[in-house]
C-alpha cells in the first residue's frame, strides 16, 4: 500500500468534506426539525480542516534587539546589527526575513527594532516587530543586494590559511574548476551557513561517483568570522560535513580563515557587505564557480540554489 503525503491528506480530507457536506444536506432536510440533527452536523465539521495546519512543533522563539542597517522589500529582507541573542546567537550582522508587508512601509535605516526571531528545522523569520525610528545612517561598503564580481570577471590572488594552518591562495586552484562559498561555523539559522554546508557535502558526495571529473573541481568554503573560526575549528567543522571525521584529508574540499583584513577583501570582491560601525561583513549568501582560467563562471546570490544546478555548471566549465 502506497503511504499518503500531507498534500494528499489534506485532498483526500477536503474530499470527505465535499461529501461530509452533502450528507449532512440530507440529515438536515430530514431532521430539520428535530434538535440532534445539528448535534450530527456539528459533529462531523470539528475535524475538518484541523490536519491541514502548519506544524509549529519544532519552532522556537527568541527575542531580537537591533539596529537597521538595510531594507530590501522587494525581497522582503531586512538586515541588522543585532545584539547577543540569548541561548541562541552571538551578535552579528545578517538579513533576516520579515513576512508582514506592513513592516516595509515603516521600516527604515537607523531603526531600532525589537522582534521575535522564530526559527524551525529548515527557515527563519522575524515576527512582532516592534519599531523605534532612527535617523539614518551611512550604508556599509556597497548597497543592499551589491552585484559584487560577475561572469567574466577575474578573480584577484586572494591570500588565506586553510583548515591545516597552511597559506593558501585563490591562484593556487588556477587550472581547476573551483567551488567557492562563505559560511562561519557558529551559524544556528538552518537556511544560512547549515544549509550552505549540506549542499557543499551532497555536492562532493555526487563527485565522488566521478572520480575522473572531482580531481577537476576543487571546493573551498571560506568563514566570515576569523576570531572564533581558527584552523582548529575549521577542520573538525570540516571533517563533521564530510563524515570522514580523523580520517579526512581536505582533498578536495577546504575550509579558509584569514585575518580580518583578509577575509574582508575576498568578501567585499565577490558582493559581501562591510559595516566599519559593527567592524563586521554582513553575514549574506554568495556562492560562485570560478573556472580553470581565474574568471567568474558563475554566481549564485541567495540560498535558492540547488546541488543539482550548481554540479550542471560544474560539469559545463570542466568540459
Amino acid at each position: 500500500m502506497k503511504g499518503l503525503s500531507a498534500n494528499s491528506g489534506c485532498n483526500m480530507s477536503q474530499r470527505l468534506h465535499s461529501r461530509d457536506t452533502q450528507t449532512n444536506q440530507m440529515l438536515a432536510s430530514k431532521f430539520i426539525f428535530k434538535p440532534y440533527a445539528f448535534l450530527i452536523l456539528l459533529v462531523l465539521a470539528v475535524p475538518i480542516g484541523t490536519s491541514c495546519r502548519r506544524d509549529t512543533s519544532n519552532e522556537k522563539r527568541y527575542e531580537l534587539k537591533g539596529k537597521v542597517l538595510a531594507v530590501e522589500k522587494d525581497k522582503h529582507l531586512v538586515t541588522v546589527a543585532h545584539e547577543e541573542i540569548k541561548d541562541f546567537m552571538e551578535p552579528m550582522t545578517m538579513p533576516f526575513m520579515v513576512r508582514d508587508d506592513w513592516a516595509f512601509d515603516v521600516l527604515g535605516v537607523g531603526d531600532q527594532i525589537t522582534a521575535t526571531l522564530v526559527v524551525d528545522s529548515s527557515e527563519s523569520w522575524l515576527e512582532n516587530i516592534v519599531i523605534t525610528k532612527g535617523s539614518p545612517e551611512p550604508a556599509g561598503t556597497g548597497s543592499p543586494g551589491a552585484l559584487g564580481a560577475k561572469p567574466g570577471d577575474e578573480v584577484p590572488d586572494f591570500a588565506l590559511v586553510n583548515q591545516n594552518n597552511q597559506p593558501i591562495h585563490t591562484g593556487q586552484y588556477r587550472g581547476k574548476t573551483l567551488l567557492l562559498t562563505f559560511i562561519y561555523t557558529r551559524c544556528p539559522i538552518p537556511e544560512y551557513c547549515t544549509l550552505m554546508s549540506n549542499n557543499f557535502s551532497q555536492i562532493e558526495r555526487e563527485l565522488q561517483k566521478q572520480p575522473e571529473v572531482q580531481e577537476k573541481i576543487q571546493l573551498l568554503s571560506i568563514s566570515i568570522d576569523p576570531d572564533y573560526d581558527t584552523p582548529a575549528v575549521l577542520r573538525s567543522y570540516g571533517a563533521a560535513h564530510t563524515g570522514r571525521y580523523a580520517e579526512e584529508k581536505f582533498r578536495h574540499w577546504e575550509f579558509a580563515t584569514g585575518t580580518k583584513e583578509q577575509v574582508k577583501k575576498v568578501a567585499q570582491f565577490f558582493g559581501l557587505q562591510y559595516y566599519p560601525e559593527k567592524d563586521q561583513i554582513t553575514h549574506g549568501l554568495r556562492t560562485v564557480v570560478i573556472g580553470p582560467n581565474g574568471k567568474v563562471a558563475s554566481v549564485y546570490r541567495g540560498n535558492e540554489w540547488k546541488p543539482a544546478e550548481v554540479l550542471e555548471d560544474l560539469q559545463k566549465v570542466v568540459k
